[in-house]
């Protein structure tokens, strides 16, 4: 059961990664940001891009505890999402946004997937 909540947390940080590779663009536009230079791209490609598949590839590796990584893994990332939905709850307080995507929907695919990755911690090998 660790294994597939790994997994599907994996999954959702390789589809971010290969889409701010491939469409750095479409990904920040629902935020109301432009990646309209080269400089802006490599930025996306490489925060949401590079970082997703890196943290998908950990995960991967951390579903089968490839050399014991499962739990340091698991938890790191969960406390990294943990940490992303901390910054939304600071942004409520001090730029109020209102509508519920995309802050509010992230909010709660942040704070679902480290849950998922903290059960899996839970459950062990």
């Amino acid at each position: 059961m660790a294994e597939f909540l790994i997994i599907v947390v994996a999954l959702f940080f390789a589809g971010m990664g290969v889409y701010g590779l491939a469409l750095p663009a479409r990904l920040v536009a629902p935020f109301g940001l432009t990646a309209d230079s080269a400089t802006a791209r490599a930025e996306v490609r490489a925060v949401y891009g590079g970082f997703g598949v890196a943290v998908a590839g950990l995960l991967f590796f951390a579903a089968f505890d490839a050399h014991g990584i499962r739990s340091v893994a698991v938890v790191t990332v969960a406390v990294a999402l943990l940490g992303m939905a901390f910054g939304r709850i600071v942004a409520a307080l001090t730029d109020r946004p209102t509508r519920f995507y995309p802050v509010w929907f992230y909010f709660v695919v942040e704070i679902v997937l480290a849950g998922l990755l903290l059960s899996a911690a839970a459950l062990g090998s």
